[in-house]
């Protein structure tokens, strides 16, 4: 008897964690889910429909006095760019890229510019085999100090992190 309520034990932690990780993976992430591998030409302008639902824009353009226009992502956030990248190759890993995140856009979304976003937008694949966005072949990346859309504090740290512009 204990052997079967032991059994039966197992497979209900299995179920309820096989739920867990599928509810999970069905919810909005805070940060970006990865994007498929397959690179994806610009699609410019505003909001569109995929497949009967809204899809905002991956990239839009925002401005500051001191910095101009520059790119952010659909959070609102300041993207930015590594002078040590080489084109289509991140080169930020490990501590780098929990200090400056990877943009990573939502799985099977299209890549969608909104207006004033000019580049070629596709994704590369991580070292870690993981997705990226890259605009015009550049990777982009997120700053873990900026705090809320509008913040640009990244710009020029290091004097290898820029802000990435349209």
């Amino acid at each position: 008897m204990k052997k079967k309520l032991l059994i039966a034990a197992v497979i209900a932690a299995a179920i309820v964690a096989g739920l867990y990780w599928y509810v999970a993976s069905l919810s909005v992430p805070s940060e970006p889910a990865a994007m498929p591998s397959t690179a994806m030409g610009l699609n410019g302008g505003a909001d569109q429909t995929n497949m009967g639902r809204a899809v905002s824009p991956v990239l839009s353009v925002a401005s500051s006095t001191s910095l101009g226009n520059y790119l952010v992502a659909s959070n609102g956030m300041t993207l930015y760019v590594y002078a040590k990248d080489a084109a289509g190759v991140s080169n930020c890993s490990g501590v780098c890229a929990v200090n400056w995140p990877p943009y990573q856009p939502v799985q099977n979304e299209p890549l969608l510019a909104a207006d004033g976003v000019t580049g070629k937008l596709a994704t590369i694949t991580r070292d870690d085999g993981t997705m990226q966005l890259t605009y015009n072949g550049e990777p982009v990346y997120f700053w873990k100090n900026d705090t809320k859309p509008g913040d640009t504090t990244g710009q020029g740290v290091g004097g290898v992190w820029y802000v990435a512009k349209p």
